[in-house]
């Protein structure tokens, strides 16, 4: 694992949407100038050597696992496992009063409209080679977003409709090939706090997480690669063109309100 400062300053940006698959080569992930408040966990290899960095993170996100609305401190986490195979941007925050405390994490989707995909063949029902291109970390299920290799999440106060912030984001990724194509960019509102690349781990693992001390992360903006699953797309490692990637375990801290 290493951590280390990240050299970058605030810069601004315009708002951000998800990419469809046909522009999965366009995107370009921008150079945020110096913030010294934000500093970086990273680790990449084999499930053991990846929770290595995660518990270290953890320490930073929070020591205790949260799983109820209402609490103060501590920290969030999704493995997606108990997510169906396509669910809603909201499927980790409901504000129903009936609803199940363990889908009430304060993790958004945004556009609101957009699709959450998980699998249990490692994505093979698209194309039957990532049956062996993908594993999962945390068994049985990985996720991505539908059709775009772009990713936008956001905060609410957990159960509520209440805008959020948080202070610690940390993200686990398979299959990363290249240095550059994988990234984790976090904001407050539309300002650039910093990003971090996944290092490279064919076949294996990456972790990637950001926190900040006296910043407030809003919005998290998370590159997958620099291509999108699809029928006939195969990965650079199995003889394709592109840097095919996909995700697993979110942890981050406690949602917070917006003051």
């Amino acid at each position: 694992m290493k951590k280390f400062l990240l050299a970058i300053s605030l810069c601004f940006s315009s708002a951000i949407v998800l990419v469809s698959c046909d522009k999965d080569d366009d995107y370009v992930t921008p150079t945020p100038p110096a913030n010294n408040d934000v500093a970086v966990n990273r680790g990449a290899g084999d499930s053991a050597t990846v929770v290595v960095s995660m518990n270290q993170f953890r320490t930073i996100a929070g020591a205790v696992v949260n799983t109820a609305p209402g609490a103060s401190g501590g920290r969030r986490e999704v493995n997606w496992d108990g997510v169906a195979d396509s669910s809603a941007a909201n499927f980790f925050n409901l504000t129903a009063a009936e609803a199940p405390a363990g889908r009430k994490r304060g993790l958004v989707y945004f556009p609101s409209d957009v699709l959450l995909r998980t699998s249990l063949t490692n994505f093979s029902n698209i194309e039957p080679t990532y049956a062996n291109q993908f594993k999962a970390f945390s068994k049985p299920r990985l996720f991505n977003s539908d059709a775009t290799n772009l990713t936008e999440i956001r905060f609410k106060v957990p159960g509520t409709n209440v805008d959020a912030f948080v202070k610690a984001i940390g993200i686990v990724f398979t299959d990363v090939d290249n240095a550059n194509a994988t990234t984790v960019e976090i904001f407050d509102g539309n300002t650039s706090l910093g990003f971090a690349k996944a290092q490279p781990s064919n076949g294996q693992f990456s972790f990637v997480g950001l926190s900040t001390t006296q910043g407030k992360i809003t919005r998290v903006k998370i590159v997958t690669g620099n291509g999108v699953l699809a029928a006939g797309v195969k990965d650079v490692s199995d003889g394709g063109t592109k840097d095919l990637v996909v995700m697993d375990d979110f942890i981050y801290s406690e949602p917070v309100a917006i003051p």
